[in-house]
């Protein structure tokens, strides 16, 4: 072993402690890169092994009815590879052990083997008979949060009529990986599920003998995808087509591709910070060493060493550093990755899925993380290359001070020597206190925008299930029905208040920007379901015009006053301009509203429903629960207590472990820039403070000196850290939201206050504990360190 690869062994142990910190620092950006990268490329590997093998189809649409012979025609569109035709409807059901009815979404089988596209993975049991009319298979997660297995038996309402239907199969489908229910937004496998049937008893369930009401196409290679749904919304607007879309707006696959973005923005966004606390820490200890080795550098050098050899050396020494913390960030994220790709199978139901993180996520990482280190190391390194042998073996020329401002504030008020020592410290080597305070700084903006997530999940729930969503129970109903059929809904067991709702979909157009999604109309009076403006307020509905989402006003460029063309997809299949009278704030989901009576018009119809709100009476819930099951007209229900229950459950379980982790690595940032700072300063001004000892200054006083510098940083760090941590949540604002949630900008003192206390307590612990290593200092020792 050479000389220097020995020296290098001997400095690493020496300085291990300061090495190990920021091992840890580097680590967790190393961490979160692999975590996020890994996760994501597992999921998308999943993601596109299911669509491959199964068939998962490029445009999706729906109509009324359409005669089985226009398949044909359908097929012959320019840019279709393949068409398949089937029923589709919601049903309610009566699940044994259950007293508040299910719902689930009724999907044919061909009648001739399975289907071609969107082929179901059976899981156990055998698919339905293809004529039998009473055998399902039934999606595996909703089965078995219902405990319902092949042979098992339920009650379900098909077009008005109560069957029994028996289970033969469970299934998994690329279509249903995230599966939700209309209106919700959180899966609920115990009342939400899939059931394949036949194709002949699904078709006489649901009165489409001879038709079918839904479509799943491929598209050629290079064909326009756009033109493709042109084509097939003027082929199905004569039989009730309520306008086609592409894979990216099936809502199973929107899901999925949101939770891709955002692993993807968090691959983004957080490494970077870690690394470059990491570069500065790696530059504070590299030049405090190489000053102490200014003699052995003179000496190498006076023994033939070169330059190039002696900078090669150090640089080995923080790539060193560099390579512990990468071998820390590869443990600690392969470990995570592989805990959230767990986490993940309860809500994305792929047959399979393991973390498979790559080599490429483990060498990018290593790449970014030993040349962050090398980039901190760089300029120390440069200066003792530079060093002649005899200039080096010098002790170097000691600072010119003299008096300043800092002199004059002591004389008139009268500072302690120690207090000065403190000030002078920071003052007269400012880029060194810069950095240390920028890196607590750091460390403060990630615990904000780390405690930022609970705000911001709060903000949503409460604008979600306390100020806009006020109902108690949403009906969905089988079609369009009057407004008269709320004074029906008023009449079942319970219910305090009825009102009603029009949802169509709709494209909205402004210039070259298009948008796909749903117009919801209602009266301007309705009371369950409210109005927020951007600030969250609470606004009414305009007389006329639309109240746009803000998301949405985004992308189409749109502000208040605009106008925008709305071209409806479902019958008449109108188009009509109009303008935009409020931009509002809607953190699930993009929907549009306009007064009913407003939309009535340009329909040149009467007024129709085909959602309804109800608020209830909980102490007749029992009673409404059953008077649903027997109601045909009802094709789906969704009770709003237990969806906000089942949000806050799971949001609790995973943010608080997310956050949890996050925060530790807020306080890993402190007390590695806190920790290495004290450490310097301990072995830069030992000779200071061990006069300070002679002079006859208590140990408290002196560790006061060294302290204080450090909490007084620490402090001067809290303001630029709370201005950064509001930039940092809004960069994880823009790039966590998704077309289906929007995470508002909203911190609370509260927050600020937590992550500044944690900080500065961190930073007191890093510095206490090298406080100790003060009272270890000998004295003598000290005092002949200039001789």
């Amino acid at each position: 072993m050479r000389a220097l690869d020995r020296k290098l062994l001997r400095d690493l142990r020496r300085i291990w402690a300061q090495a190990l910190a920021i091992a840890l620092v580097l680590g967790c950006g190393v961490m979160v890169l692999v975590l996020a990268t890994g996760t994501e490329r597992s999921l998308r590997l999943a993601r596109q092994s299911f669509y491959d093998r199964m068939q998962f189809a490029d445009v999706f649409a729906s109509a009324t009815r359409v005669p089985k012979g226009q398949l044909a025609e359908i097929a012959a569109i320019p840019g279709v590879a393949q068409a398949e035709a089937r029923i589709s409807m919601q049903v309610v059901l009566d699940l044994p052990g259950q007293t508040k009815p299910a719902q689930a979404r009724l999907v044919s089988l061909p009648e001739a083997g399975a289907p071609v596209l969107n082929r179901p993975v059976l899981r156990t049991g055998r698919l339905p008979d293809p004529r039998a009319t009473d055998e399902v298979a039934l999606s595996e997660s909703f089965a078995e949060a219902n405990h319902l297995f092949p042979g098992s038996s339920f009650g379900a309402i098909l077009n008005g009529q109560w069957r029994e239907l028996r289970v033969t199969g469970l299934m998994l489908s690329p279509e249903f990986v995230y599966l939700i229910g209309p209106g919700s937004v959180m899966p609920d496998d115990s009342r939400y599920g899939v059931i394949w049937m036949g194709e002949v008893p699904a078709a006489a369930a649901a009165g489409l003998t001879g038709a079918f009401n839904d479509l799943a196409l491929t598209l050629t290679r290079g064909a326009s995808r756009d033109r493709v749904i042109d084509a097939l919304d003027r082929q199905l607007a004569p039989w009730g087509g309520t306008g086609a879309y592409g894979r990216d707006l099936q809502s199973s696959d929107q899901f999925l591709s949101g939770e891709l973005d955002q692993l993807g923005a968090m691959a983004v966004i957080l490494p970077p910070i870690f690394l470059i606390v990491s570069a500065f820490l790696v530059n504070m200890v590299m030049g405090r060493l190489i000053g102490l080795e200014r003699p052995v550098i003179g000496l190498l050098k006076a023994m033939g060493f070169t330059g190039r050899e002696i900078a090669l050396h150090y640089l080995k020494l923080a790539a060193g550093i560099g390579l512990v913390g990468v071998l820390i960030g590869w443990g600690a994220g392969w470990w995570l990755g592989a805990e959230l790709t767990a986490l993940y199978t309860r809500f994305y139901r792929f047959p399979w899925l393991v973390y498979t993180p790559g080599t490429a996520s483990f060498a990018l990482s290593a790449l970014m993380g030993l040349g962050a280190v090398v980039a901190g190391a760089l300029r120390a390194v440069r200066g003792s290359a530079r060093l002649a042998p005899a200039v080096a073996m010098q002790p170097p020329a000691p600072p010119r001070f003299r008096r300043g401002q800092i002199d004059a504030l002591a004389a008139r008020f009268g500072l302690r020597q120690t207090t000065m020592m403190i000030l002078r410290a920071i003052t007269r080597w400012p880029g060194r206190a810069l950095v240390t305070s920028l890196g607590v700084a750091a460390s403060i903006a990630v615990l904000v925008a780390c405690f930022f997530t609970y705000d911001a999940i709060s903000s949503v729930i409460d604008a979600a299930f306390s100020r806009t969503n006020r109902q108690t129970v949403t009906l969905t109903l089988a079609e369009n029905a009057p407004r008269s059929v709320l004074e029906d809904a008023a009449h079942l067991p319970g219910v305090l208040r009825a009102e009603g709702a029009l949802m169509v979909p709709v494209r909205l157009s402004h210039g070259p920007r298009s948008e796909r999604t749903v117009l919801e109309a209602r009266s301007p009076e309705a009371a369950l379901v409210q109005t927020l403006d951007a600030g969250g307020r609470t606004v009414p509905l305009p007389a006329d015009g639309l109240a746009l989402p803000e998301s949405l006003a985004t992308k189409l460029d749109l502000g208040a006053g605009d106008r925008l063309t709305v071209t409806l997809l479902a019958p008449p299949r109108d188009s009509f301009e109009i303008a935009v009278t409020r931009v509002i704030r809607q953190d699930l989901g993009e929907t549009v509203r306009i007064p009913a009576a407003a939309l009535a018009a340009r329909m040149r119809m009467a007024e129709q429903v085909n959602r309804i709100d109800l608020l209830l009476d909980p102490d007749r819930m029992a009673e409404f629960e059953r008077a649903v099951k027997a109601t045909p007209a009802i094709a789906g229900t969704l009770f709003w207590p237990d969806v906000q229950r089942q949000f806050d459950a799971t949001l609790n379980e995973n943010l608080t472990r997310s956050v949890s982790i996050y925060a530790v690595l807020g306080v890993l940032i402190t007390i590695g820039v806190v920790y290495n700072a004290a450490r310097i300063r301990l072995s830069e001004r030992s000779y200071e403070l061990a006069s300070l000892r002679v002079l006859g200054f208590s140990r408290a006083e002196v560790g006061g000196v060294l302290v204080g510098e450090l909490m007084l940083l620490t402090l001067l760090a809290i303001p630029p850290g709370l201005l950064g941590g509001y930039g940092f949540a809004a960069l994880i604002a823009e790039g966590f939201s998704t077309d289906v949630v929007r995470i508002p900008l909203v911190i609370a003192r509260r927050t600020y206050a937590v992550a500044a206390l944690i900080a500065t307590v961190s930073a007191l612990v890093a510095a206490l504990a090298v406080r100790r290593r003060l009272d270890r200092v000998s004295l003598a020792t000290a005092l002949k360190q200039r001789e």
